[in-house]
């Protein structure tokens, strides 16, 4: 983590891989080079480790200004790292955004999937010839009544290579005036 708080101004933290992918693709269909901006994306494996990555690069540490995305089921454990490891206080979500962190609802794909409108994300899925396989999921008995939202969302979660591949995807699908608002704001904050 050292070696890349040297050599930035910010650095953007969000819990997964994924999240990174989807920010940095996002970044350059803004035109963006973050890199020239000595801004990175870092994926600190986990809602659990903020605490010890805040206080390592924050201004206990490094003093690197910060910011973040996380997930609506990791919203509290980002809360609580951030107090903890003295960024300020983040006791409701305007705090937690006027430091720099903003949450997904429910998560990454659950943003992208309302931004985008299932039948787009369909087409994406169809675009990579996995259509067929997502039929077959949403043909399983707990599946089969399910909004097509619901749905999709599972298909995109269930298993971690699906989710990396899909964030790039996703997010070149994007239609820039539909930019999910945590992640137009988190870029915008840097």
């Amino acid at each position: 983590m050292s070696s890349v708080a040297e050599r930035t101004q910010a650095i953007v933290l969000v819990e997964g891989i994924s999240d990174r992918i989807a920010l940095e693709t996002l970044a350059e269909r803004l035109g963006r080079d973050l890199e020239a901006e000595g801004v990175s994306i870092v994926a600190i494996g986990g809602a659990q480790a903020i605490r010890r990555v805040v206080v390592e690069l924050g201004p206990r540490g490094r003093n690197v200004r910060l910011a973040g995305l996380c997930d609506a089921g990791e919203e509290r454990a980002f809360r609580r790292g951030l107090e903890l490891a003295g960024l300020g206080s983040s006791a409701t979500r305007s705090e937690l955004e006027a430091l720099g962190f903003y949450v997904c609802d429910a998560d990454l794909e659950d943003e992208l999937i309302r931004a985008l409108g299932a039948a787009a994300v369909e087409e994406v899925i169809e675009s990579q010839g996995d259509l067929r396989s997502f039929r077959t999921m949403q043909k399983q008995p707990e599946w089969r009544e399910r909004p097509p939202e619901e749905q999709l969302h599972r298909y995109l979660g269930s298993g971690a290579r699906r989710k990396t591949r899909y964030a790039r995807l996703l997010v070149d699908a994007l239609d820039l005036t539909q930019v999910p608002r945590p992640l137009e704001r988190v870029l915008a904050h840097v």
